[in-house]
Order: C-alpha cells, then structure tokens, then sequence
C-alpha cells in the first residue's frame, strides 16, 4: 500500500512539474522561422524571470545589448535577464517586463502555457490588444 501512494505521489509530481512555465524554452526568429535562443524560465523572490542562456547562432553568441537603455547598455545577450518580475494571475503570468535585445526595447509582459510544452510570451506597450506574441517551445 505504501509503494502504491508512493507510486501516486511521484506521478503526481512529474504531471505538477510538467505544468508549470519553470524551465528552458527554445525562442523562433519572427523572421527566419529559425530557432534562435534558449531562454530559462525561474523563480525569484516568488516572482518568474527569464534569461538567455543560449544563443543558437554561433556568429551571434558574443553580441552585446548595443541599442538597449542604460541599464542593459552594451551588456553581454548571453546571460542578459529578459523576463522580469511576472505573477501569477489565473492561468497566466503577467505585470513585469520582457527586453528585446535586437531591438533595445522594454516591453509589458504576458505569458501562458498552451498545452505542457508551448508557450505564449506577449510583449506590448500600453494595451495588450497593440503588441507582438510568439510561442517558445519547451526544451526536453
């Protein structure tokens, strides 16, 4: 009897952990449709927060954050925190701020799972309604 709420608990764990938005997501080019980077998703001070832990395009990996604002001015992108103080809220996560490196912008942010392996980050500035969203897909 033991072996078997054993059994169910550790099943249980794996069904709880594969829910969840903590853990190492492939990024796609808008652009090319190329896997791009892996961003990893964690929890600090109970808040999720993303960094960029891969570049997947050798002759990209020592770029630096050359039209980001001060705070991320000509900073590395390989280890650059993009994703910054999300909480939960229902089924998504949401009221902190993702970074566009190529870019340099800083943008609201919104994320939610879709299934147990997608997920759907969505940058905006102002409304939700006027932004850009795209899926990162879970890196086994």
């Amino acid at each position: 009897m033991k072996k078997l709420i054993l059994l169910a608990l550790f099943l249980g764990c794996i069904q709880l952990n594969a829910q969840t938005v903590i853990g190492k997501w492939k990024t796609i080019d808008d652009n090319t449709g190329q896997p791009k980077s892996i961003i990893e998703i964690y929890e600090k001070d109970g808040k999720i927060c993303g960094k960029i832990v891969e570049i997947l395009n050798p002759a990209k990996r020592n770029g630096k954050c050359v039209k980001c604002g001060k705070e991320y001015k000509d900073k590395p992108i390989l280890g650059l925190v993009i994703i910054t103080s999300l909480e939960k809220d229902d089924n998504e996560y949401n009221g902190g701020k993702i970074l566009d490196p190529e870019s340099g912008n800083l943008y609201k942010c919104i994320i939610k799972l879709d299934g147990k392996d997608k997920l759907e980050v969505r940058g905006y500035m102002g409304f939700s309604l006027i932004g850009r969203s795209q899926t990162w897909l879970r890196v086994k």
